[in-house]
């Protein structure tokens, strides 16, 4: 039977909940536990999918198919488990079942209520799909004390009653802050927060204290004291200096023993921190580096390409290189500044995006990096502007464009009609925006003798989608005349997956995510190819 770790913050938002679960996850697995790890998010939208990165940061794409929230990433990338559907539920997910039952007169015309309905709903959802796991670890999105929480805690706490409370564990993380002006570390922040987790019901087990300096031995025991748990139930947590330090600073202060102490089980296996100490270790001395430009809509904003980051970074793991991240704004990249911005870097990539603004800048870069013979990597938009680019210049076809821009006779890029899913035929459409797209894993076929086929190792892949504009393919000969192959298909032979350029080093576009799938353990084999093309380019 499941044992439940629900993970709650305090405080202040951002305190790293999500890292947190993550490292716990790896933890445990690695002490021989079957581990799964949910998120439930208190806004209102349905997902983020339609949602601003300025807003929300990154949309995760899982292999069913659903557009969640970045800690699944995070998630993904330290426990190695695939995330699903069933592993994230919003508010707005929430309101939205009941109301549907509510049309449908399942509630039996009795008055339909925050409690018990949509308590009774979050309780569903942290028990559905739940197999053979050992332990399931739930984050509570937001800030205790939010308005938009109050539900999902009061939930959890009629799940611990129900289920017992010696098979469920409150994880609180907060924040301790140190005041430089009288050298002190403060817990009073602390103390609020989980005097406010108490006042609904929620005694923690366990403290996780955020801090940038250690907490003096008199302070944990201040806060032990205060917030009525035990001093070996203190947890602190430093900042480190990379984020793959995390399963090693957490097993050294202990926290996977505590847990395991809680449930009164033993560990299965020894803890093998071997894997996160060499990474930290390249991560941190290696001196050597490659630039590499990312031209996007919202550079300014890192968890907006939170995974692609992440990708870049294990390439150069792979590689034994650090990757330094040169940030451009598409939408200020004049053609006239090209040469300039980007004469000290040795790898181009262009990533995912949606609309018409700052297209021209990346299709400016892309043009240099094509005829300067830089590694380029387009990902999803970014292989269709390469598309747009190599049509306008090497096809001659001056007005070349997506239909996403608006209506055109010269749409080398345009909206999916229909696809296949699970045997089942699915139409595209431009008019409603939610979950409407091509989501999820899907299969391509590799041209052999191609230099995508090579990297891969392989003629058959499957990788994440989320588009709903496609490569027109009528455009394939024409494309292959001058030098562009398709080297990567849908099954059916009908959507573009990958394009290549014969005479170039490395250019290459793909309309999946790869950066979905890689982790800092086993790096996707394009971005550690990627990051060993710039090395070398780095070298001319």
């Amino acid at each position: 039977m499941a044992r439940y770790i629900f993970v709650t913050g305090g405080v202040v938002s951002s305190l790293g909940k999500g890292l947190s679960s993550a490292s716990l996850a790896y933890l445990l697995q690695s002490r021989g536990y079957k581990v799964r790890i949910r998120k439930l998010d208190p806004y209102l939208n349905v997902d983020p999918g339609t949602m601003s990165p300025f807003q929300h940061g990154e949309v995760f794409v899982t292999d069913d198919g659903a557009e969640t929230d970045l800690d699944l990433g995070h998630y993904e990338r330290f426990s190695g488990i695939s995330a699903k559907k069933s592993d994230n539920i919003t508010t707005g997910k929430i309101y939205n079942d009941v109301l549907k039952r509510e049309r449908q007169g399942k509630y039996l015309g009795k008055t339909v209520q925050v409690i018990p309905h949509i308590t009774d709903r979050i309780k569903e959802f942290i028990k559905n799909d739940v197999k053979k796991e050992d332990f399931v670890i739930c984050e509570i999105g937001g800030t205790v004390g939010d308005i938009e929480s109050l539900p999902f805690l009061e939930a959890i706490r009629q799940f611990s009653n129900e289920f017992g409370k010696n098979k469920t564990l409150f994880v609180h993380l907060t924040l301790v802050p140190y005041m430089r002006a009288s050298d002190e570390i403060k817990t009073k922040p602390t103390q609020h927060s989980v005097k406010e987790l108490r006042s609904i019901g929620i005694q923690p087990d366990i403290i996780i204290c955020r801090s940038e300096r250690t907490i003096p031995f008199d302070q944990r025991k201040k806060i032990s004291l205060f917030c009525n748990v035990s001093i070996e139930d203190v947890i602190e947590t430093i900042d480190v200096k990379t984020i793959y330090e995390a399963p090693i600073s957490f097993n050294k202060e202990k926290l996977d023993e505590r847990v395991l102490k809680f449930f009164n089980i033993k560990s299965r296996k020894k803890v093998n921190l071997l894997p996160w100490k060499k990474i930290t270790r390249l991560v941190l001395n290696t001196k050597s580096k490659v630039n590499i430009a990312i031209i996007g809509k919202y550079v300014e904003l890192k968890d907006a390409y939170k995974s692609l980051d992440e990708a870049l970074t294990h390439g150069g793991i792979a590689n034994n290189i650090k990757v330094n991240l040169v940030r451009i704004e598409s939408d200020f990249l004049r053609p006239s500044e090209i040469k300039n911005k980007l004469k000290n870097v040795s790898g181009i990539l262009i990533p995912g995006g949606f609309g018409k603004r700052g297209t021209e800048g990346k299709i400016a870069a892309i043009n240099y990096s094509r005829k300067n013979k830089i590694p380029f990597f387009g990902i999803c938009f970014g292989m269709q502007m390469a598309i747009i680019e190599f049509a306008r210049n090497r096809l001659n076809i001056k007005k070349a464009t997506s239909s996403e821009f608006g209506p055109s006779k010269t749409s080398v890029v345009g909206l999916m009609s229909e696809w296949t899913k699970d045997g089942k035929l699915m139409r595209g459409t431009d008019k409603e925006l939610g979950g409407t797209m091509r989501l999820g894993s899907y299969e391509a076929r590799l041209k052999k003798d191609t230099k995508i086929s090579k990297i891969y190792n392989s003629l058959k892949i499957n990788e994440r989608h989320r588009h709903r504009y496609e490569v027109n393919i009528n455009y394939r000969k024409d494309f292959e005349n001058k030098g562009m192959i398709f080297s990567g298909l849908s099954p059916d032979n009908k959507l573009p997956e990958t394009v290549e350029l014969k005479d170039h080093p490395w250019f290459i576009g793909v309309q999946f995510h790869p950066e979905f799938k890689s982790r800092p353990l086993s790096p996707h084999p394009l971005f550690s190819s990627f990051i060993k093309a710039a090395k070398i380019n780095s070298k001319k």
